[in-house]
């Protein structure tokens, strides 16, 4: 399965805003965002005029980074949200939080979702008691989603749930933290994506 291996420190700088791909530790003073707030690179400085085309493919970039999702997947899922009933934009939206390594993220139960594709793809992940490896497996609408695990991953999780207790979870998730299980209750909206998000950039690019 093809991934993003390089720097993701890079991938922040770019876009010019956190995107919490180290998870707890983008939080600190020491994240080169912080430091460097502008795009990676020799020219990264250079104070250049952006085109509507340059504002939708960076929109675009935003999002598939956020998600850990690259181009031919993406533009998988907006296809389907593009034949799908209601707004395109917002139906993308759904598409992507609906990823089981995002609900998992969404559980507290990994600080980042690289971490929360790592538990997916480990076998810890039951979709209503059936195993499911695939991280980008697109959960439904009252689907009931649980982790099981042994003893020294049990703890790491609980160390992990410790960390993140103060971090809020979707409305549209019914979380049981203490028993790992999560049900999606409804379909989430574009706040609970947690960043500023202009979706219908993103339309207007693949419409051309």
């Amino acid at each position: 399965m093809a991934r993003y291996t390089r720097p993701s420190c890079r991938l922040c700088r770019r876009e010019k805003i956190k995107l919490f791909l180290k998870g707890t530790k983008c939080e600190t003073d020491k994240c080169p965002v912080s430091r460097r707030t502008y795009p990676p690179g020799q020219h990264g400085q250079v104070r250049k005029k952006v085109s509507d085309y340059g504002l939708q493919l960076r929109e675009k970039q935003r999002v598939k980074r956020i998600y850990g999702v690259l181009e031919k997947q993406f533009k998988h899922y907006f296809k389907i949200a593009e034949h799908a009933k209601g707004v395109t934009g917002l139906t993308l939206l759904q598409l992507l939080e609906r990823r089981l390594d995002n609900i998992v993220f969404r559980m507290n139960l990994a600080t980042s979702r690289p971490q929360a594709r790592q538990l997916v793809q480990h076998g810890f992940v039951y979709i209503i008691n059936k195993r499911v490896d695939i991280p980008s497996y697109t959960v439904k609408l009252g689907d009931e989603v649980s982790v099981k695990v042994k003893e020294p991953v049990m703890k790491r999780l609980a160390e992990t749930q410790e960390i993140l207790k103060g971090r809020a979870v979707p409305k549209w998730i019914e979380l049981d933290a203490k028993n790992l299980k999560a049900k999606v209750a409804a379909l989430p909206t574009k706040e609970d994506v947690g960043f500023p998000i202009q979706e219908q950039l993103i339309v207007e690019l693949y419409s051309k």
